[in-house]
């Protein structure tokens, strides 16, 4: 697939991952719920543009309570309106979904991609690509 012309075909959208609109409003989203200090890694999918609108899903791990043998695992989802009279309206669902070994994620991550049938596997970011400090 290409990238979206504007023209309400469906593609991948350019920008660099984990950067823009729809990824700014979630990432105020994920920091309402978990505190960034706290953030492990973000896994973030190729966003996904279709008539007007945008998705984008990051999976977003924390430390947990037991000294870090365990991550809390959370997905963290999008929906951005880029076009007509509703542009920039935005839902954002963050939830708490799992307790899962670091070593786990990212075989996790890599049989999503498999199993989704998706061209690129999710991007790693550290927590500075979208907080500062």
């Amino acid at each position: 697939m290409g990238a979206d012309s504007g023209d309400g075909h469906a593609g991948l959208v350019a920008p660099r991952s984990g950067q823009g609109p729809g990824w700014a409003k979630l990432a105020a989203a994920v920091a309402a719920q978990v505190p960034p200090a706290e953030i492990e890694t973000l896994f973030v999918f190729p966003p996904f543009k279709r008539d007007g609108r945008e998705w984008g899903t990051a999976v977003v791990t924390r430390r947990a309570i037991d000294q870090g043998v365990r991550l809390r695992v959370y997905t963290a989802k999008y929906m951005l309106v880029v076009r007509g009279k509703e542009r920039g309206n935005c839902r954002l669902v963050v939830e708490e979904v799992g307790l899962s070994p670091a070593e786990v994620l990212d075989e996790v991550m890599r049989a999503t991609v498999e199993r989704t049938g998706e061209a690129e596997p999710p991007v790693t970011l550290s927590p500075a690509a979208w907080y500062e400090g």
